[in-house]
């Protein structure tokens, strides 16, 4: 069971620098290799996001898999794509401008292989600007099953650019939907309510995770709100929590989306980091 595919999508914004350290840390760098590369360009690039792509096409061969798609269609979208063109049942998501640990693949599909029960493992990272010198922090997520159903209710139960997951349960509860911001919670969500599927986070870091550090106070205003009532009208549809608390859930979270940025950013940094290692 050593077989299995990187999914991964990119869009015009994307730092070349950032996406060739990737992979170099998805191939270079590690200690088991994927079979196979799965890459949507999502939408119409810049040549240097181009030229990078070149260099490594004619290194990995046929392993790079290159999917183009004509616009930008988001990362529910090229996700639900890409993944028709990933040819093993284990999917190991990474992001483009993340820098993935040299074990990572190892470790996921050793978990999978031990423990065929399991659907989806994901795993802890560490956030970074810049450089991986320039530590912001651990972002800790739970472990077991249990533990990741309760707090799906809160939060997001994964890292998202950590998971690996079995290709044909991904399929079965209807791929990723759009949701801004939360194709991956809304996923991990309708996986939850199947009540078919076990998820598991292993406590290693797998990723070094590259944030700008103003991103999470940004994500305010309107359109995230929008995203919330979603998430709520999610959660009642799939009877996954009572009415009451999660309409309270969703109006202190919208509460928080119409706070100044700099406050947001704060209250990322004090509740969802830990600051030592």
């Amino acid at each position: 069971m050593n077989k299995f595919s990187v999914l991964c999508s990119i869009y015009i914004k994307e730092n070349p620098e950032y996406f060739d350290i990737c992979l170099k840390s998805t191939w270079d760098q590690q200690t088991l290799l994927p079979s196979e590369i799965v890459l949507v360009e999502d939408g119409p690039l810049t040549v240097e996001l181009y030229e990078i792509i070149e260099i490594w096409k004619k290194k990995l061969g046929d392993i790079l898999k290159i999917v183009k798609l004509p616009i930008n269609q988001g990362t529910g979208k090229a996700k639900n794509i890409g993944l028709k063109y990933c040819t093993n049942e284990i999917v190991c998501i990474v992001d483009t401008d993340d820098i993935n640990c040299s074990d990572r693949f190892e470790k996921q599909l050793n978990f999978f292989k031990n423990n065929p029960d399991i659907t989806i493992v994901g795993g802890q990272i560490i956030e970074f600007t810049d450089n991986v010198e320039n530590f912001q922090g651990i972002r800790s997520v739970p472990l077991t099953h249990h533990e990741l159903v309760n707090y799906s209710n809160s939060r997001s139960p994964f890292n998202n650019m950590t998971i690996a997951y079995r290709k044909s349960a991904v399929i079965a509860v209807g791929g990723y939907q759009h949701h801004l911001l939360m194709e991956d919670y809304n996923l991990f969500l309708r996986l939850i309510a199947s009540k078919k599927y076990k998820l598991h986070n292993l406590p290693d870091i797998l990723v070094y995770a590259r944030i700008d550090n103003g991103m999470h106070g940004r994500r305010n205003g309107w359109k995230y709100i929008q995203s919330e009532k979603q998430l709520l009208d999610l959660k009642k549809s799939l009877k996954l929590q009572k009415s009451l608390p999660a309409n309270i859930l969703f109006i202190l979270r919208s509460a928080f989306r119409l706070l100044p940025s700099t406050f947001l950013a704060k209250v990322y940094n004090t509740f969802l980091r830990k600051k030592s290692r």
